[in-house]
C-alpha cells in the first residue's frame, strides 16, 4: 500500500508511510519515552548499532514494516506491522501489530488511531484475515484505544524471556 496523507481536522497534514533510515532515531525516542520502554529501550546519539541491524533485518524481510506517522516533516508515531501466514484457519494470514507510539508532543490528536487504521486498512489490503496485537497488562489506557478501535480480549497472551 502506498503512503497516505490524511488531513486532521483543524490541523495539520499527517503522512503515514514507511520507516526510512533517517527515522530511526525519532522511533527509538518514541520507544524509550515511556515508563516501560525507559527501562529496556538505550536513545542515545549516537544509536547502538542493534537498532539499525535491526531495522535492516526488517525492511529485508518481507511482510514487516515500521510504519510512521509525519507531521510537518517530523515522525510523530510509529508501529511495526508483520503479515505472518499460517496454516490455521484454512491457512489465514495474520497481521501482528507491535510498537506502538505516539511522541508525547502529538498525543490527543488522533495520530495514533490514524496509523492503526492505516495499518489495519494495509493488512486487509495484504489478505490477512484478522489483526492481533499484545499490550502490557500495566496500561489501561492502551487497552482502552485499542477496544476503541474493535480491538477485544480473546485470548490470554504469554511470554518467554529468552536473555
Amino acid at each position: 500500500m502506498n503512503d497516505a496523507t490524511i488531513g486532521l481536522e483543524g490541523s495539520e497534514d499527517v503522512i503515514i508511510r514507511g520507516a526510512e533510515h533517517a527515522d530511526i532515531s525519532g522511533i527509538v525516542r518514541m520507544l524509550a519515552d515511556d515508563p516501560l520502554g525507559a527501562g529496556r529501550e538505550q536513545y542515545s546519539d549516537p544509536l547502538p548499532d542493534a537498532y539499525l541491524d535491526a531495522f535492516n533485518k526488517i525492511q529485508g524481510q518481507g511482510g514487516n514494516d515500521i510504519l510512521v506517522a509525519q507531521v510537518d516533516g517530523a515522525v510523530a508515531g510509529c508501529l511495526q506491522l508483520t503479515l505472518i501466514p499460517g496454516l490455521s484457519r484454512l491457512g489465514m494470514t495474520r497481521a501482528l501489530i507491535e510498537g506502538v507510539r505516539v511522541d508525547s508532543k502529538y498525543r490527543g490528536r488522533k495520530i495514533g488511531e490514524l496509523l492503526m487504521r492505516d495499518a489495519i486498512a494495509r493488512s486487509r489490503a495484504a489478505g490477512a484475515g484478522l489483526v492481533q496485537l499484545t499490550t502490557d497488562l500495566s496500561r489501561p489506557d492502551a487497552h482502552r484505544f485499542y477496544e476503541g478501535l474493535g480491538f477485544v480480549h480473546t485470548h490470554a497472551g504469554m511470554k518467554l524471556s529468552l536473555d
